[in-house]
């Protein structure tokens, strides 16, 4: 009886602790999406547009081939965008040649 006492402690524990990360977690989240958010708005008022990150132009040359699974999994690794990001940033980009 006293082993099913403990479990039921270690699973009582276990979710008070999922519950708890689970909130901390969501309000990280919100508090990263108005800092983004904020962040955009003054660079806006500067005029400051936000460079593009190195190595897009593989990416382009990868997508304009027509390898796009390619092309997001580059995408992925120069910027650490997640797999959803990385696909709608691939499928949005302007495939027309870059002339420096």
């Amino acid at each position: 009886m006293n082993a099913l006492y403990v479990v039921a402690a270690v699973v009582v524990a276990a979710g008070w602790t999922v519950s708890t990360l689970t909130l901390r977690m969501r309000a990280l989240q919100a508090r990263a999406d108005r800092l983004e958010r904020r962040l955009g708005l003054v660079l806006d008022h500067l005029g400051i547009e936000e460079p593009e990150p190195a190595g897009l132009e593989a990416v382009r040359a990868l997508a304009r081939q027509g390898r796009t699974v390619a092309a997001i999994k580059s995408y992925r690794e120069i910027t650490g965008a997640g797999l959803a990001e990385a696909k709608q940033a691939v499928e949005s980009l302007d495939l027309a040649p870059r002339s420096r």
